[in-house]
């Protein structure tokens, strides 16, 4: 079983940063692909942006240019590095990480992008 704690969430006005880190703890022998997902109120979760283990990315059309995933796979983390950021971008943040063929989801971060 994987554990997946997310950090770094907060507040932040309009054209700010901020950056997120999820680190993946447990018996865990091989993490594949991770990701950030967000889920803004009233609003389905939405992919954000991920990795695979070999280091391909993919982004949300809304996020391309602003956001930034990383992962240190010597330390299980992943990384979100949010620049430029927008009211629209207020959200819990997820992190899902496939490791061992099971899906493990963190309990969420708060980001809150004030106008």
């Amino acid at each position: 079983q994987a554990q997946v704690v997310e950090s770094g969430g907060g507040l932040v006005q309009a054209g700010g940063s901020l950056r997120l880190s999820c680190a993946v703890s447990g018996s865990i022998y091989s993490i594949n692909a991770m990701g950030w997902y967000r889920q803004a109120p009233g609003k389905q979760r939405e992919l954000v942006a991920d990795i695979t283990s070999g280091g391909s990315t993919n982004y949300a059309d809304s996020v391309k240019g602003r956001f930034t995933i990383s992962r240190d796979n010597a330390k299980n983390t992943v990384y979100l590095q949010m620049n430029s950021l927008k009211p629209e971008d207020t959200a819990d943040y997820y992190c899902r990480v496939i490791a061992d063929g099971g899906v493990y989801w963190g309990q969420g971060a708060q980001v809150t992008v004030s106008s």
